[in-house]
């Protein structure tokens, strides 16, 4: 006899990690140390279809498609039409470097969001934090046609202490027409944590609150910036039980909350509100229906 298991509280917002593969490497800078040389993962199309049929289950409102570059995986398109068919919104984060005419069309869904991360309006400078020469044109231009499609987009600018830099390309992207810009700062981990230990003061302090993200081995952790704290894997349990888990509960309490924190790049979701940005130190409120 099966035995349903309750996840001890509200799911509202699922992060996907489906692949570690980039087209860029961000050397000092990538949460996730992906790039070019990277895997899928060992989730399969279907494990992943069962974690997005559970998370509706759970009563998730919002899923994140991320990686990596979410949108080299082969089975992107069908995850994001299973998501927005299941009735949830479906925010899709990518670099924005090449985005195919398919991937257009799914981006004017209304349960789509995109997300995006914009270094500097000086190309040579968002070149040299993507690794990749003419990254800063194509994400540029590509945000440029997001806008100009009417597609619900937020852009992401990391601040690593030039904040006249941050400012700047802030106020480019506002004059482009994007409508949700919120400054970050760069937290330590990953490539930015160069050979320091992954820590809990590098995270703001929210993880794990109504939330989860799944890595591409099936792991979960408490969000994507806080993957070095993991408590079980959906590959050999259902997403229900590593929640309802001893071990998620030792790993959420583990991380210190911080009132007022700014949230973690690349989203500290649910916040398609203005709750979460830099100039609002209000905790992070459930995304809205828009």
């Amino acid at each position: 006899m099966t035995i349903a298991v309750e996840a001890p509280t509200t799911l509202r917002f699922l992060s996907l990690e489906i692949t570690g593969r980039c087209q860029l490497t961000c050397p000092t800078l990538c949460y996730a140390k992906s790039g070019p040389t990277r895997e899928h993962g060992s989730m399969t199309e279907e494990d992943w279809n069962r974690i997005i049929d559970e998370a509706a289950g759970l009563g998730t409102e919002e899923i994140q498609l991320i990686g990596g570059e979410a949108t080299l995986h082969p089975a992107f398109a069908r995850m994001v039409q299973r998501v927005a068919g299941a009735g949830l919104r479906v925010r899709v984060y990518s670099n924005l470097l090449r985005i195919r005419a398919e991937h257009w069309r799914l981006f004017e869904h209304p349960r789509v969001r995109l997300a995006t991360t914009y270094h500097s309006s000086v190309a040579a400078e968002h070149d040299a934090v993507t690794g990749r020469d003419g990254s800063h044109e194509a994400t540029r231009a590509n945000i440029v046609e997001a806008v100009r499609r009417g597609i619900r987009l937020k852009v992401a600018v990391l601040d690593s202490g030039d904040h006249e830099r941050a400012a700047r390309a802030r106020a480019e992207m506002q004059a482009l027409g994007v409508k949700e810009v919120h400054v970050s700062e760069v937290r330590a981990v990953g490539n930015a944590a160069g050979a320091a230990v992954p820590s809990t003061a590098s995270l703001c302090g929210r993880c794990g609150d109504h939330k989860a993200a799944v890595l591409p081995d099936g792991s979960v952790s408490v969000c994507e910036m806080g993957r070095f704290l993991t408590a079980g894997s959906v590959r050999e349990a259902s997403l229900a039980s590593v929640l309802a888990s001893d071990r998620w509960a030792q790993v959420t309490a583990s991380v210190p909350r911080r009132a007022g924190a700014a949230p973690c790049p690349p989203d500290c979701a649910p916040n398609d509100d203005s709750s979460c940005g830099p100039d609002n130190s209000g905790p992070c409120g459930p995304a809205d229906d828009g």
